[in-house]
């Protein structure tokens, strides 16, 4: 078996392989001879021209993403061994598991808080609990370590939070906490499972105690997998994580380009400070508006190690949901004015290279039909950004699945198939971005992940 140096170092040789390929390919080195010779200005005319340099130009926005993700996948071990605890989980603060749903699928849940109670034990975990917060009665079995937490119908934040950021904020209430400022709370989704490197990679970042706020490497390909599609193109996820997530964390210690909102560790006190309070605006992507206040406010974050699994939309149309409430929820960030300028520019950045999506991507047909002379650092950059963006669809398929599990053949169709999902992705992402800015901002839309029925609950 490859030592996880070996399979770093070979990750960062096929990276660069990618991109001196694509380069070469794309002659983005401009190392052909014969170079298009063509006066733009005079062939398109002056407005035609302007608008083609602007579109190309839009093609730069996902540059500080894409960097960070490069440093983060070539500057740190992308394949980490077991994660080694630093203390006895003895001595560790008190911790509380915080899951969060409407109430619609009881046994999902009731399932997946004993899978990750067991986890918490075998673990050797001792001062813990199990909170689920819902809107729903769930009548979850009872144990000393699972508490159940129905937030009332009629309960309404000062600031009028809505839908999940409302139930975060009911449990922050002097009435209902029950936490000391020092202990610490992980948030998950329903679906969210624990895992023994998790664990550990938690208890670690707790005995430390340096950073308030933490986040570690979400994986969606364990287990049974429901929907190959939206699994493989969320492998490009596992790769964020493990590059943009992990190196603003580890290196700057703070939340540049946002967080996602589960696989999320909070200090008591830290996040009672900081509240899920934040009005109808905060209340989409509640998790983006949390971590860019807790910057705003001088609050620090680290990488935990260790991943914990969870499973893509069942179908295309969850898909396009998530996606779009994702943009509508940073967008409402972004312009907010509770965030300084200051706090948010990288991630304004970020979020209108999404928002530009489709201007962009006309890219790709239009420097075909309308080719124009840019200098050869424009290109190369260009290259540059597509390159690493299409390698980490390939290092997210090999960073999720286990090539002992498929086997090589399936192995090697599984990172086929993802890059071969690119293009489902633009689509996506595209359509995304169109009904997302002229939809309505204000809707929450839950995506389904249990295959069974929602039941109803008297």
């Amino acid at each position: 078996m490859l030592s996880s140096r070996v399979k770093h170092l070979l990750h960062v040789s096929l990276l660069i392989c990618v991109i001196i390929i694509f380069e070469i390919v794309t002659d983005g080195l401009h190392l052909r001879k014969e170079q298009p010779n063509i006066d733009p200005f005079v062939s398109y005319g002056v407005l035609t021209t302007l608008l083609l340099y602007l579109l190309r130009m839009l093609a730069f926005l996902p540059l500080p993403q894409v960097l960070l993700n490069f440093c983060g996948l070539t500057m740190y071990n992308a394949f980490p061994d077991k994660v080694t605890l630093k203390g006895s989980p003895l001595l560790a603060p008190f911790i509380c598991v915080r899951i969060v749903t409407r109430g619609d699928y009881p046994q999902l849940v009731q399932t997946n808080v004993n899978r990750n109670l067991n986890r918490c034990l075998d673990a050797g975990l001792e001062h813990f609990m199990i909170e689920v917060v819902t809107d729903k009665p769930l009548h979850l079995a009872k144990n000393r370590r699972i508490q159940e937490t129905v937030v009332p119908v009629d309960y309404k934040t000062k600031s009028g939070a809505l839908f999940k950021a409302r139930a975060l904020q009911y449990c922050l209430e002097n009435n209902v906490n029950s936490l000391s400022d020092s202990d610490w709370i992980v948030h998950l989704d329903e679906e969210t499972l624990l895992t023994d490197n998790s664990i550990r990679g938690i208890l670690n970042f707790v005995i430390d105690g340096r950073h308030s706020f933490g986040q570690g490497l979400i994986t969606y390909a364990n287990e049974d997998v429901v929907n190959w599609i939206t699994t493989l193109a969320d492998s490009f996820r596992v790769a964020d994580d493990m590059g943009k997530l992990r190196l603003q964390f580890s290196l700057f210690h703070r939340p540049l380009l946002s967080w996602k909102g589960s696989y999320v560790v909070t200090q008591v006190k830290a996040e009672r400070e900081v509240t899920f309070d934040n009005g109808p605006d905060g209340s989409i992507a509640e998790d983006c508006f949390f971590a860019m206040k807790a910057y705003s406010m001088g609050y620090t974050f680290n990488f935990i190690e260790g991943e914990m699994w969870e499973k893509s939309p069942f179908t295309l149309w969850d898909f396009v949901q998530q996606r779009k409430r994702w943009l509508q929820g940073i967008l409402l960030v972004v312009h907010s004015k509770q965030i300084p300028l200051g706090k948010k520019v990288w991630l304004g950045i970020s979020c209108y290279s999404w928002v530009t999506m489709p201007l962009s991507t006309s890219n790709i047909i239009l420097a075909g039909l309308c080719p124009i002379p840019c200098p050869p650092l424009v290109d190369f950059t260009c290259a540059f950004i597509a390159s690493v963006s299409i390698y980490m669809y390939v290092f997210g398929v090999i960073k999720s699945i286990s090539l002992y599990r498929f086997g090589i053949i399936k192995f090697i169709l599984c990172i086929v198939g993802a890059v071969a999902t690119i293009p489902f992705n633009i689509v996506i992402e595209n359509l995304a971005v169109i009904w997302g800015l002229f939809g309505n901002k204000h809707k929450f839309y839950i995506v389904n992940k249990d295959l069974r029925p929602p039941q109803i609950l008297v």
